[in-house]
């Protein structure tokens, strides 16, 4: 290719003219010769390749050697292999050198024409250096190719990392959800395990029925007798009175009183002082605490606890309806009691020790004389079940909870019922005295815990929040602060001189049965439906320790006055001593 072509007034020097004929007497082949752009006008070298090219394809044509031509040659083109000048001019093109172009161009032609230029020189272009060429430019696409390939993997990549990522998450959620069936797995092993205990209770207690239906029919019977032989003495005396004889029934009325006492008298706000009011008590080290010791205690359900005021031992009551009180920490049996005639349900000891006071599915509350070891009393105003009693820090005064909706007062020294709390719409299921003041603090089933004057008997405040049933509630030493846990497995604090929630507790999602507080007010013990016992910092609302070693679900927890051990209460029949 040449970088000067011909113009149209440039004139062209004729060496020879011949002419060529397509008579059929004529055995040349004749072939399209191809000239090239690059000729140069004063160069006559151009036309002497161009007949030389023809000379060469007319000694290649088939004619040349015989061969008979055919009826109707057809013309073609063929590729020239590429020449040596040919070669470099197009490199020159390629890669812009134009001035350079027209040097080689000028001393290539001026060689040629002079003949100082060999035959090795005018070859065409050996089939390496276009081989090079040809593997040069399959190297420029594999290039491209590989660049192509390599955002492709780019991209497999992070679909890969994305697909990784989401294995990892479905593993871990798979893991979960496994932990999880195990968790109720072991849920539905307790429930049944549950559900086998309630079996004879439900016979028994379908025993007990029938036995309570023939007893209402022989009272009945009793009383229509007891009724008719009233009637009678109440005739015999209208006739003593109108005989004037008054002296019996004084004698008898002033014996029935002096047998009672009088009523007490509940002390004025300002008289008493909370001795624990400005004291400061240091926490349990709850987080070190480990199983000591377990006692089977009873045949059933371990239903409550409380602590004796000055001695070591502690009483229990049960399902199977009894109470004992045992020894600390050595556990020994030191006195049991029977005479409900249902279950029993709570237990508290009088502040001197000498009494102990139980509430029973019977609708009854009872006052048991450690000095007669006998029943002193029995309190019989409650129309259902009784949940939980408490007395009062002078001893004479006891509060009791039912299911009939209500909560009452009773007086230990006239023996009767001197106040009843009305406010709740469902079960009242725990009671308990602000410390040291006149005031009673109730949970019931209705969601709610409120505080009552036991003097009037009105509600002073009721605190809202809790989701489902309340089914403990307690008070600090300070008595500031109150603690209340639900069904739904949360514990909550309320202020009780702001009439505010403080924070809301919670470690497991199953019901929590009851909650104490230590000395200090900064601990909280739960017993929890799962067999756990977990105790809570009031201060950082987080659980900071759980004890474990009971086989059902614990119904009941107390620390001890001195805060050394945690005593727990379970329906696997034992109470549990933690230090």
């Amino acid at each position: 290719m040449a970088s000067q072509q011909l113009g149209p007034e440039d004139e062209i020097e004729v060496l020879e003219q011949v002419e060529f004929s397509d008579s059929d007497d004529d055995d040349v082949n004749y072939a399209a010769v191809q000239l090239s752009d690059s000729e140069d006008d004063d160069s006559d070298e151009d036309l002497v390749s161009a007949l030389t090219s023809l000379q060469k394809s007319k000694r290649g044509s088939p004619a040349a050697h015989g061969v008979p031509m055919t009826a109707e040659p057809r013309s073609g083109t063929e590729v020239r292999p590429a020449v040596v000048d040919d070669f470099i001019r197009n490199f020159l093109i390629k890669v812009g050198m134009e001035r350079t172009l027209d040097c080689f161009n000028t001393e290539w032609y001026e060689l040629q024409s002079k003949g100082k230029l060999g035959e090795e020189y005018t070859n065409p272009v050996p089939d390496i250096y276009l081989r090079n060429q040809e593997l040069d430019e399959q190297v420029v696409t594999m290039r491209k190719e590989m660049e192509k390939m390599k955002a492709i993997a780019e991209k497999a990549r992070g679909t890969w990392d994305n697909f990784r990522k989401q294995r990892d998450f479905h593993r871990m959620h798979h893991k979960r959800v496994v932990q999880e069936k195990d968790k109720l797995t072991l849920d539905l092993k307790h429930l049944h395990k549950h559900y086998l205990s309630y079996e004879p209770t439900l016979k028994e207690l379908q025993a007990k029925y029938q036995v309570a239906m023939k007893e209402k029919m022989l009272m009945r019977l009793e009383r229509d007798r007891m009724r008719a032989r009233v009637e009678e003495v109440e005739a015999k005396i209208k006739v003593l009175m109108d005989s004037k004889v008054h002296a019996t029934p004084t004698v008898t009325s002033t014996k029935k009183k002096s047998r009672k006492g009088g009523d007490s008298t509940l002390p004025k706000d300002d008289e008493v002082v909370n001795p624990f009011a400005d004291l400061d008590f240091d926490a349990p080290r709850v987080e070190s605490f480990q199983l000591k010791k377990a006692f089977r205690a009873h045949l059933n359900s371990v239903a409550g606890i409380a602590f004796h005021p000055r001695k070591p031992v502690l009483a229990t009551v049960s399902d199977d309806e009894t109470w004992k009180i045992w020894s600390v920490p050595n556990g020994d049996a030191v006195m049991s009691g029977e005479g409900h005639k249902d279950w029993v349900s709570g237990v508290d000891f009088h502040p001197a020790g000498t009494h102990l006071a139980t509430c029973s599915g019977d609708s009854t509350v009872k006052l048991w004389d450690f000095g007669r070891a006998s029943c002193a009393h029995t309190f019989t105003d409650h129309t259902q079940s009784v949940w939980d009693v408490a007395y009062h820090h002078t001893g004479d005064f006891l509060v009791s909870c039912s299911m009939d909706h209500t909560a009452r007062l009773w007086d230990t020294q006239s023996l009767r019922c001197r106040q009843t709390f009305r406010g709740h719409v469902d079960s009242v299921n725990s009671v308990c005295w602000q410390p040291f003041t006149n005031n009673v603090c109730t949970g019931s089933g209705d969601k709610t815990v409120s505080l009552w004057d036991s003097r009037s008997g009105l509600c002073i405040q009721t605190f809202y929040g809790h989701l489902n049933a309340c089914n403990y509630v307690c008070m600090n030493l300070r008595g500031d602060t109150i603690a209340s846990c639900d069904a739904d497995g949360v514990v909550k604090l309320w202020d009780v001189r702001m009439v505010a929630e403080l924070g809301s507790m919670s470690g497991s999602p199953h019901p929590i049965n009851c909650v104490d507080f230590d000395r200090s007010g900064t601990r909280v013990a739960a017993a929890c439906d799962d067999s756990v016992v977990r105790i809570f910092d009031t201060q950082e609302r987080k659980v900071v320790s759980e004890l474990r070693g009971h086989e059902n679900a614990v119904q009941t927890v107390k620390f001890d006055p001195e805060d050394k051990r945690l005593v727990s209460g379970s329906s696997d029949c034992t109470f549990r001593i933690w230090a």
